[in-house]
C-alpha cells in the first residue's frame, strides 16, 4: 500500500461516478466525478472533470473543476486555471491562477489561533 490515496482515511470518486449524500474523509478526497451534498475532508482535490456542490469543509482545497455552494476552507484555497468556484467561500489564504474563476461572496478568516 505505497500509494497514499489507498489509505483507509482517503476517498477517490472517479470520473463518471455520481454520488449524493455525506462524505467525511479525514485524509484526502480526490473528486473526478460528481458529488452533491456534504463533504468534509482534510485535503480536497477536485480534478478537471470533477464537480462538487453542497456544504464543503476542508483544510486545503485545490480546484481544477467546479466547486459550488457553501464552502469553508480552514487554510489554503487554490483555484487553478480550469477551476470555477461559486457560492459563499470562507477562507484563510487564497490563490487564483490566470483563467481560474470565482463568482459569489468571499470572507477571509483571520490567521492564527
Amino acid at each position: 500500500m505505497s500509494d497514499p490515496l489507498l489509505q483507509s482515511n482517503n476517498i477517490v470518486i472517479g470520473e463518471g461516478v455520481t454520488f449524493t449524500g455525506t462524505i467525511t474523509a479525514p485524509g484526502k478526497a480526490m473528486i473526478n466525478g460528481e458529488v452533491t451534498g456534504n463533504l468534509t475532508a482534510g485535503d480536497l482535490h477536485i480534478g478537471k472533470a470533477g464537480q462538487v456542490s453542497g456544504v464543503i469543509r476542508a483544510k486545503e482545497i485545490n480546484v481544477h473543476g467546479k466547486l459550488s455552494k457553501d464552502i469553508v476552507c480552514q487554510q489554503h484555497v487554490m483555484i487553478h486555471s480550469t477551476g470555477l468556484v461559486s457560492g459563499t467561500l470562507e477562507y484563510e489564504e487564497m490563490e487564483i491562477l490566470r483563467g481560474g474563476q470565482f463568482h459569489g461572496v468571499m470572507k477571509q478568516k483571520s490567521g492564527g489561533a
